[in-house]
């Protein structure tokens, strides 16, 4: 039996998501059929308020729906120490630890040549400023432990060695092949109070 059109037009659309297939989109679609018309009309505007409301901070390029983001303009945050993401998501988990009170910058991507994507197209720019402007001690290289990762912080290592006393990269505890977004409490702990300074 042929799937009705409106209904293989929303499986198409849910498995738009990263890591949804076709069948996972399937199952949704098939629990929106079961929503009453107020629980679809719920979420059709919850779609549409985060599409209307939510923006990047214009200081460190997170999510946000005031700016600059709540982080940000708190005052009790430690200034001094900058913590660097590959994608607004990665604060997320990182907050949810607790084990950071520091800022953050969002350099929206990662380094990969072979995508294109060099350091001219990543936040890297307003990250200069941020370090020129502000009394920087302590960089946080939280890339995620990739390829694309690793090169993101290499690079930023380079960038920023002599202008920033004291560079470190996230240790051990997140695995290889990785991303922040899935990491847990504890791992996102150890591997804040593991992290080693760059080797000059």
């Amino acid at each position: 039996m042929q799937i009705p059109v409106a209904l293989e037009r929303l499986v198409y659309e849910f498995s738009r998501f990263p890591g949804v297939g076709r069948k996972t989109a399937q199952r949704l679609a098939f629990s929106i059929l079961r929503y009453s018309g107020e629980e679809a009309q719920n979420l059709i505007d919850s779609i549409v308020q985060v599409k209307d409301n939510i923006r990047y901070c214009t200081v460190c390029s997170g999510f946000t729906d005031v700016d600059p983001c709540l982080i940000c303009s708190n005052v009790s945050r430690e200034n001094n120490q900058l913590c660097v993401v590959e994608q607004p998501n990665n604060i997320f988990p990182i907050e949810k630890s607790g084990v950071f009170r520091g800022l953050y910058h969002v350099l929206l991507g990662a380094i990969s040549p072979l995508d294109g994507v060099g350091p001219e197209q990543l936040n890297i720019n307003k990250l200069r400023k941020r370090v020129e402007e502000n009394e920087i001690k302590e960089l946080i290289i939280a890339t995620n432990p990739t390829v694309k990762g690793e090169a993101t912080a290499l690079f930023l290592q380079q960038e920023f060695v002599g202008k920033i006393s004291n560079i470190t990269r996230l240790a051990c505890g997140i695995p290889a092949g990785g991303d922040l977004e899935y990491v847990d409490d504890v791992t996102m702990t150890e591997a804040f109070y593991g992290r080693h300074k760059f080797i000059d």
